[in-house]
């Protein structure tokens, strides 16, 4: 019999987890209120952006990998390097000297971060039943959102007391502690069989990937400009890599991407669906503060507590759909989420300068309760439909997905307002408004074809829907001594 543990272990390495993931999470918030100050004493304003370029692209391609290794070797010894990887990232960055030095080091930094969330989601899932997963993860967003929301002070505040340095340094302590708490309360299999790791699938994926961002980021940035010719090769380069993957993947043994779990109809669902809610979401996150700065006249502080109403309605749902999707089902909730979404962003391209603050808290509240209906619903989705073998893989594929779909949706959202500004020829206020109006509009209309996907979702309860690996779940007092 698998040997058992009191639960003071879970509630240790549960908290372990949540501290990872709100690491994870406030990085990006925290590290742009102190980029103005980074980029004055730095220099390299031209590569401003690169700071979190490279963080989100390091972060986002490395997902799968950190999922199957854990799916292979176990989780606690990836989601230590991860966390390892990320605090040296995180102390060579606040060393920096220069700002390329700056890039490199904060794409070390998010090839670390990659594994956090994916790993910690697949730890709580290892963790807990069926009953108590929805309550964990939308524990988990909950974390999110609080990160989201302090993130801005935060880093002002250190910036403005300290110095830039210490918005990377703070995460040394925070992270040896999570590290601790993980490395104190998790237990990996005995070293036994050795698996064929598919670094040939991992190159592959992690190029096309790669180019495919960068293509995208691009194009955003250069749409309507006349620069966008040396694009399509990296477009080709990323469909060549993208075919090469799939054929590697067919023959591998412990294939990156299992193609047999992408084959299966509710996987592809949840993928698909997560695809495109990532578009509007990310899209959202990107341009909702521009809207409220250039478009409505917001200061710079109005422009960072914008999205204050979404976070929180995200953060309240996720909780409330934790429990509800039991009683509910995931495709009930999914589609309501879609809905509300695909409203909100029709209400905000109804926003303009004369309009009450409370209709642009109100689209976006109505924004964040779609988002974590839909959202939290697909995790839990994706996580119980699978076998425990692949549920690492599985949960890290579910945020690839939103990920790529966050790429093309800032890109193609970007690539939107800057034509309309450049139409405009001496663009104005107003211009700005009209062209984030149609990024709106696209964003709902994204939203929309997003049911699709989501209708295959099967509209059974949790329990009629769940891998039968999943079926006899711990007591909730005892956990696993190897996960």
């Amino acid at each position: 019999m698998e040997e058992r543990i009191a639960g003071t272990r879970r509630v240790v390495a549960t908290a372990g987890v949540l501290g990872g993931s709100f690491l994870a999470a406030i990085e990006t918030t925290v590290v742009a209120a102190a980029m103005p100050t980074v980029a004055d004493q730095l220099g390299g304003l031209s590569l401003y952006s690169w700071v979190f370029s490279a963080y989100l692209l390091t972060s986002t391609v490395s997902i799968p990998l950190w999922g199957k290794l854990s799916d292979l070797y176990g989780r606690r010894r990836f989601y230590l390097w991860s966390v390892g990887l990320f605090l040296v990232g995180s102390a060579l960055s606040g060393a920096a000297e220069t700002m390329p030095q700056l890039i490199l080091f904060r794409a070390l930094q998010g090839f670390g971060a990659g594994g956090l969330l994916p790993l910690g989601m697949s730890v709580l899932a290892d963790l807990y039943t069926l009953e108590e997963r929805g309550r964990m993860q939308g524990l988990l967003s909950g974390v999110w959102g609080v990160a989201s929301i302090v993130g801005p002070v935060t880093g002002g505040y250190i910036t403005t007391l300290f110095s830039w340095r210490w918005v990377f340094y703070l995460n040394i302590p925070f992270g040896v502690a999570t590290a601790v708490a993980v490395a104190a309360s998790l237990h990996d299999r005995p070293a036994g069989q050795r698996y064929a790791v598919d670094y040939a699938g991992a190159a592959l994926l992690m190029m096309s990937v790669t180019l495919l961002i960068l293509a995208l980021s691009r194009s955003g940035l250069d749409a309507g400009g006349g620069q966008v010719v040396w694009l399509w090769p990296a477009y080709l380069g990323a469909v060549v890599c993208g075919v090469a993957l799939v054929r590697v993947e067919r023959r591998a043994a412990e294939p990156m991407v299992p193609v047999d779990l992408l084959a299966d109809r509710m996987v592809a669902a949840i993928a698909g669906t997560g695809l495109l809610v990532g578009v509007g979401m990310f899209g959202a996150i990107t341009y909702v503060p521009l809207f409220v700065q250039e478009g409505l006249g917001g200061s710079a502080v109005e422009a960072g507590r914008a999205l204050t109403p979404l976070i929180l309605g995200w953060v309240v749902t996720s909780m409330i759909t934790g429990r509800a999707v039991l009683r509910i089902g995931y495709r009930p909730l999914v589609l309501s989420g879609l809905v509300c979404i695909a409203v909100a962003f029709g209400g905000l391209t109804q926003v303009g300068a004369e309009s009450s603050v409370w209709l642009l808290r109100a689209d976006l509240s109505l924004m964040g309760m779609g988002l974590g209906m839909t959202m939290l619903s697909l995790v839990l989705a994706m996580q119980n439909v699978v076998a425990r073998r692949h549920l690492g893989v599985a949960t890290s594929f579910g945020q690839f997905t939103r990920s790529i779909g966050g790429a093309v949706g800032v890109a193609l959202l970007g690539a939107v307002i800057a034509a309309a500004v450049q139409d405009a020829g001496d663009p104005v206020a107003a211009d700005m408004v009209h062209g984030i109006h149609r990024a709106f509009w696209l964003a709902a209309a994204v939203s929309v074809v997003a049911v699709v996907p989501a209708l295959r979702i099967p509209s059974g309860l949790p329990f009629e829907l769940v891998h039968p690996d999943h079926a006899v779940a711990p007591t909730g007092r005892e956990i696993p001594n190897e996960v």
